[in-house]
């Protein structure tokens, strides 16, 4: 019978960790069905921006109120979960805070510290409920944030407070218990804040403070198995993929747009005046399609970008497009990717590795030609962006199929390219003629 909760531990420790692992595993195979392309140089220059970017929130507090609020949150939520290690060590043998003894007093200040940040926490996320729900920011009322997006980012800020309030009155109990001198309750741990929590538990027998303190340590265990687990379905995987997403980040400066390479040779061809045209083709022959059309077109580096995305809208509240009234919003071209991608995954997990088609594309059932054309391509979204994700890439991509594929361009763009080939300039007026009005008086 004493092995029951043991194994009863186990169970839902390994079911937790399962679904866990099954839906990484989805993320994953999801991510490999963009097509190959090399972030593997730099390795120096990548580990620095990763460190940087992800690890360290370097570019959160551009926005010093939000930054900082965010990284309490994140150092937070992090440390305090170093406790989990204690906790699934006490839940597979069945001892109570069995690192204490080995880390002495350090144990004590780990403990108050992991206090101190639960309640930073909980008041760094009810300013961001508070931002979100009373104050309404610009860039959280997008048309892209209503329904799921913006109920998904109040759920996680429901999440994180019940745990840390769940956390706090573990401790709580368990102080009260060390207090009646209860056997397995060691006299460990300092409580600056649960302290605060005791006097609701004054009147409970010791029996029923056993019984609270096991249930809020149970309640605790699986609440923050639940949480890892809902994040598949959550903006918030990127507190898993930011790391991947700034070490694979474009590193090449912000005005370089990558040549199609079957582009470039014909141009090179057609510029050779010692070529023979009419000579066999290269043995390499074009690709299938030009651009990108739907998510099965992109790199894994872009897919990567739009499950990576945090939703946080940084990128469309700094795009001059978005600013003058333009359909265009970068937050929801990476929110249509991803969205896009997670029904093109299922397609192919549910007919066997093989795509039925549906019927729609990311381009025009998602994202429309208006959008993408309303792009100036100034890269203020990649800038802004926290953790190095790149919208203007897929955008750009997308130009080009309209381009090449669909020969579809707004006409002020195909009058200028008509002019640079006629004149030698975007404007409509003969190279002879361009300086003429210099002679006028």
């Amino acid at each position: 019978m004493a092995l029951i909760p043991n194994v009863l531990f186990f169970i839902v420790l390994s079911a937790g960790l399962s679904l866990f692992a099954f839906n990484i595993k989805k993320v994953i195979n999801n991510i490999k069905l963009g097509k190959d392309i090399d972030r593997y140089d730099k390795k120096p220059e990548r580990w620095r921006n990763m460190i940087l970017l992800a690890l360290g929130q370097s570019k959160m507090v551009h926005k010093p109120v939000s930054g900082i609020l965010h990284v309490i949150v994140y150092v937070g939520f992090i440390l305090i979960n170093i406790e989990l290690l204690e906790i699934i060590v006490d839940g597979l043998l069945g001892t109570h805070r069995v690192f204490a003894p080995y880390l002495g007093k350090f144990y004590n200040i780990l403990i108050g510290t992991f206090e101190i940040l639960a309640f930073l926490v909980i008041l760094a996320v009810v300013v961001f409920w508070i931002r979100r729900n009373i104050i309404k920011l610009k860039r959280f009322i997008h048309p892209e944030m209503k329904g799921w997006p913006k109920n998904d980012a109040d759920f996680i800020l429901y999440f994180e407070i019940v745990l840390m309030f769940l956390f706090l009155s573990m401790n709580a109990t368990d102080g009260l218990l060390q207090s009646l001198n209860t056997p397995d309750y060691l006299k460990v741990g300092a409580y600056p804040i649960s302290i605060y929590f005791q006097p609701l538990y004054d009147g409970f027998s010791q029996s029923s403070l056993i019984i609270l303190e096991r249930a809020f340590w149970w309640l605790h265990i699986i609440g923050i198995l639940i949480f890892a687990n809902y994040l598949y379905y959550s903006k918030h995987l990127h507190i898993l993929l930011a790391f991947p997403n700034t070490f694979y980040a474009n590193l090449d400066s912000k005005g370089k747009f990558i040549n199609n390479s079957n582009v470039t040779k014909e141009v090179k061809l057609m510029m050779d005046s010692n070529a023979n045209l009419f000579a066999a083709p290269p043995s390499d022959s074009p690709p299938e399609k030009f651009g990108v059309s739907d998510v099965v077109d992109m790199n894994w580096v872009q897919l990567l970008n739009a499950y990576t995305c945090t939703e946080c809208g940084r990128c469309t509240s700094e795009c001059p497009a978005n600013q003058t009234g333009k359909k265009l919003s970068p937050r929801k071209i990476m929110m249509d990717t991803r969205d896009r991608l997670v029904e093109v995954g299922d397609n192919f997990r549910e007919n066997k590795g093989e795509f039925i088609p549906d019927g729609k594309e990311l381009l025009n059932d998602y994202i429309s030609s208006e959008e993408i054309w309303a792009c100036t391509s100034c890269n203020a979204c990649v800038e802004a962006c926290p953790i190095g994700i790149d919208p203007l890439s897929i955008i750009m991509d997308m130009r080009q199929y309209l381009v090449m594929e669909q020969s579809s361009a707004p006409g002020d763009l195909n009058k200028m390219m008509g002019n640079i080939e006629n004149n030698g300039a975007p404007w409509p007026f003969n190279n002879q003629d361009r300086l003429l009005w210099a002679n006028e008086n």
